[in-house]
């Protein structure tokens, strides 16, 4: 935790945080409901060797590129969520959820031709028994991803940064990127970018890119046990042009911050209990984004949004960090 300290002064975090306010966020991605069912376990199924949960309560939470917004807004920023819902229940509930947290919509395009994604997750006793997911994983179709381009065009010219939030569930593609990355480079704008493909080639041009140690593994196919050879994999990613940092998330061991032509910063992580990591990307990529346009070095939005991540793992579901929370903690660590 004292590594931390030693690389930034926490007063000019908790500053920046202050800055976050009113700070415009367009967020490009895969729009997912969360949904909980929570519920408790006292036998096995007599028909097969099942728990049987018996529900409790229900609920349902933003998720996916989703619940970054809820993570910007949160945190004082204004998101401007640009993503595609289904003409179905789940799409109407997406869009009161919105609303809800004072987040704009006007950036959700409907598709009559798909289902709003949604994952249930259903949970007993604090662990999760199992997890059903409804969703389209087909590219959009060219008509949709026009509505998509032309309201990004728009949305741009007001943003602070871009965050593209890729879960793989079909809106992110490389037409897509080759559309928004160089506008969004020419118009100036900090971008972060959340990977899920195994071409990083495709994220180009990018501020901060953030895979975690697996998705290294699968671009580069070299295995990562250890610090040199993860090194040596992010190295071959830095090879492509137009990504000018690359933050690794590693789990209990932190994360990792690489940039062209600087040493490697290794972060240690800062949760003290981890109860539950759903969502704790977009806490991340969140967090990096407000700190980069706030003021802060790659560096100190890293080992902020690694603060904020060690907050999220804390709670249970899919969560969000408040900015109060957030300068607790740096003050904290």
């Amino acid at each position: 935790m004292a590594a931390n300290r030693r690389l930034c002064d926490p007063e000019v975090l908790v500053q920046a945080v202050r800055r976050f306010a009113g700070k415009r966020v367009l967020i490009l991605g895969d729009l997912i409901v969360d949904r909980f069912v929570w519920g408790s376990v006292s036998r096995i199924c007599p028909e097969a060797p099942v728990p049987v949960v018996e529900i409790k309560t229900e609920s349902t939470r933003l998720g996916g590129a989703a619940n970054v917004a809820a993570n910007i807004r949160s945190l004082g920023g204004i998101p401007v969520p640009l993503g595609v819902i289904g003409d179905d229940p789940e799409g109407r509930r997406l869009r009161e959820m919105f609303r809800s947290i004072g987040s704009k919509v006007g950036g959700l395009v409907v598709d009559n031709e798909r289902p709003t994604s949604i994952k249930t997750r259903i949970i007993a006793h604090h662990q999760q028994v199992c997890r059903t997911d409804r969703e389209d994983r087909s590219p959009l179709s060219g008509a949709v991803q026009m509505q998509v381009i032309g309201k990004f065009k728009k949305a741009i010219k007001t943003a602070d940064a871009v965050v593209i939030s890729d879960y793989a569930k079909g809106f992110i593609s490389r037409s897509l990127l080759k559309q928004v990355l160089p506008k969004s480079k020419a118009a100036g704008k900090v971008v972060c970018i959340d990977p899920k493909m195994i071409d990083f080639a495709v994220y180009s041009p990018a501020t901060v890119v953030t895979p975690n140690v697996s998705e290294i593994e699968q671009a580069t196919g070299i295995p990562i046990s250890g610090t040199r050879n993860l090194a040596r994999a992010v190295k071959k990613i830095l090879r492509l042009p137009g990504i000018e940092h690359l933050l690794v998330t590693r789990g209990e061991q932190g994360m990792a911050l690489f940039g062209n032509g600087s040493r490697p910063t290794y972060i240690p992580t800062v949760a003290r209990e981890v109860f539950d990591v759903t969502g704790a990307g977009d806490t991340v990529i969140s967090t990096l984004a407000l700190g980069l346009v706030s003021g802060l070095s790659a560096l100190e939005s890293a080992v902020l949004s690694n603060i904020a991540a060690g907050i999220v793992v804390g709670k249970l579901g899919t969560a969000s960090v408040s900015t109060d929370e957030l300068t607790e903690g740096i003050r904290n660590t």
